[in-house]
């Protein structure tokens, strides 16, 4: 059954507010045309972005191509309920790629899931997987840990997958946080366009300005959301309401009011008087909160 692969939303946007929080693979995107590779009734089949291909209408060649890619076959049989999505890399706005990276098939996504719900394998576990069979993928530019707007878009020059030497860099960067679902429970990436950022965001903000600020909201959740902190209001709730999934929202936000009530005055002399974003401190509190106490989640 054809699944369509999930829109991938600007960075900034409500769809995709927090993902910045936690892990953070940083991909290169690529200039070429979506599709995806799955197996059903012994069978592979394949999609661009909106509907099932076959040979009479076959994306520019990537049916024909994934019908005769034995690689792609044996992994599916050997992983049936693995839905592969990637890139088809055919002549489209960017032309500077490599000669020699034309009509391939370059996958940045494995996803297994019954009916409309898709869950997207972390990339350590597919990469290996992928590599038994020496498929095509695209691999990460870096990881960052609880990153900001500015840190992303220095990413942006380090673009350089598939494109010829000295002839600049790709279309942009997928940010993905596997960990994340946004605020109506869904797993969704982001991404930040090289021809849609201003420059002067880099020299206006420095790397070393960047660490600053992040280390103050890290520094802040590190000290002081304890599991002791933890304990004493999950035994609150437990003790006036009972304790179940439904308590976990109330369980959060009354940690970070603790941490902001009670702690403030000490963070704001040691660190002093710091710029706080305390929106990133409320997301930084959330998960260490789950790192801190996961088996109430």
């Amino acid at each position: 059954m054809f699944k369509k692969y999930q829109h991938i939303e600007r960075f900034g946007t409500t769809e995709v507010e927090g993902i910045e929080t936690g892990t953070c693979y940083i991909f290169p995107k690529i200039d070429g045309t979506n599709g995806s590779v799955w197996f059903e009734n012994n069978t592979v089949y394949a999609g661009s972005r909106n509907r099932v291909l076959t040979l009479e209408n076959d994306n520019a060649g990537f049916f024909n191509y994934i019908i005769n890619d034995k690689r792609i076959e044996n992994y599916l049989k050997t992983n049936p309920t693995h839905r592969l999505f990637g890139e088809w890399l055919c002549p489209h706005s960017l032309k500077t790629y490599k000669p020699d990276s034309w009509r391939k098939f370059y996958i940045f996504d494995v996803a297994i899931g019954e009916n409309d719900i898709l869950q997207y394998l972390p990339f350590g576990l597919y990469q290996p997987l992928l590599e038994e069979f020496n498929l095509n993928y695209i691999l990460p530019i870096s990881i960052i840990q609880n990153g900001i707007y500015e840190q992303f878009i220095n990413q942006l020059a380090n673009n350089t997958f598939l494109i010829e030497d000295g002839k600049g860099t790709g279309e942009g960067i997928v940010i993905k946080n596997y960990d994340f679902k946004n605020k109506y429970g869904r797993t969704t990436w982001a991404k930040i366009i090289t021809n849609e950022f201003k420059e002067k965001h880099i020299k206006e903000m420095g790397i070393a300005e960047i660490k600053g600020r992040q280390t103050i909201e890290l520094g802040i959740v590190n000290k002081y959301v304890t599991e002791s902190l933890i304990d004493k209001v999950f035994a609150k709730i437990k003790l006036e309401t009972g304790w179940n999934s439904k308590q976990i929202p109330q369980l959060l936000n009354t940690v970070f009011y603790d941490l902001v009530k009670e702690e403030s005055w000490n963070f704001i002399k040691e660190n002093k008087m710091p710029i706080v974003d305390f929106k990133v401190l409320q997301r930084l509190t959330f998960q260490k909160i789950k790192e801190i106490a996961p088996q109430l989640f």
